[in-house]
């Protein structure tokens, strides 16, 4: 499971995925390339975060 989270949506994001993996996700920054490409899970703003279990 991955989600794409800006800063706004980070924490629900976080609840989102531990409601549905019952574990603790990793949080990771996106790099400068990824935030030009990808945008947010919830609304359409530039990604910030990915939250995954990888």
């Amino acid at each position: 499971m991955k989600i794409y989270s800006c800063e706004t949506h980070i924490n629900h994001a976080l609840d989102v995925f531990v409601a549905e993996q019952e574990k603790f996700p990793i949080m990771e920054a996106l790099s400068e390339e990824e935030k030009l490409s990808t945008k947010c899970t919830y609304c359409e703003e530039a990604a910030l975060y990915i939250v995954a279990n990888e």
